[in-house]
């Protein structure tokens, strides 16, 4: 089994709100060893970048802040794969553009020689070109790479009709499916990565990062977020 895990930076930043915890991703990193040893392969995306993707300001160019965003979340990556690599797993990094020996240049090729050798994959830098999120990013990696599911790590615990935030009534999906999630924008990830993981059949589990072992119990039938099937 391939899974692409998409960890976002506000769950990362665990209890201190902003930035990473080291200690939040550390219980991520002995999880997904514990994946990797049961010979799952997994494949990572972090967020992060969103301080300067798609930010607007009077003095800095949309392509430029975007720009600043892919190296935002190759920082990040960079950061999480030394965690990772901290407990005990091998690691790549795999970005869209050259970061001279930082990373390494993406393609499918590379990514299932390092899969096949039992790596974590991360895969940095987006989708390599501006006006497009990680969210966009993730889904196009899943289907270049044949993942058989994206996981989304969340800070919240699954799919809501509303802002659970600003409505305690929302209600929680326990399964929905890309079409409705695409024509009540319900926000799973945006517009155009939802399209695109509808057009190509990727199906999304979304779950709460912060529960205890939820990448783990996920994957072992305690799933207690939302599905999003195709």
């Amino acid at each position: 089994m391939r899974i692409l895990l998409k960890l976002s930076g506000e769950a990362l930043a665990g209890p201190n709100k902003t930035g990473f915890d080291e200690e939040t991703v550390r219980k991520v990193a002995l999880q997904v060893k514990q994946l990797v040893d049961d010979g799952i392969e997994v494949g990572i995306v972090t967020g992060g970048g969103n301080f300067w993707r798609g930010r607007s300001s009077e003095n800095i160019d949309r392509t430029k802040a975007d720009q600043i965003g892919m190296l935002a979340t190759i920082m990040n990556c960079i950061y999480v794969s030394e965690i990772f690599r901290s407990v005990g797993m091998m690691t790549n990094v795999l970005t869209p553009f050259e970061c001279g020996s930082f990373t390494k240049l993406f393609s499918k090729d590379r990514a299932n020689k390092y899969f096949a050798h039992g790596q974590v994959v991360f895969f940095a830098g987006g989708t390599g070109h501006p006006y497009f999120s990680t969210d966009t990013g993730v889904v196009l990696r899943a289907i270049e790479v044949d993942a058989d599911v994206i996981l989304l790590a969340k800070s919240i615990d699954g799919v809501y009709d509303s802002d659970p935030a600003k409505n305690p009534a929302a209600k929680k999906y326990t399964e929905v499916s890309i079409d409705e999630v695409i024509e009540k924008n319900l926000q799973v990830v945006d517009m155009t990565a939802s399209i695109l993981a509808r057009d190509n059949h990727m199906p999304m589990w979304v779950f709460g990062l912060n529960e205890e072992n939820s990448i783990v119990n996920t994957l072992k039938g305690e799933f207690h977020g939302t599905k999003v099937t195709v």
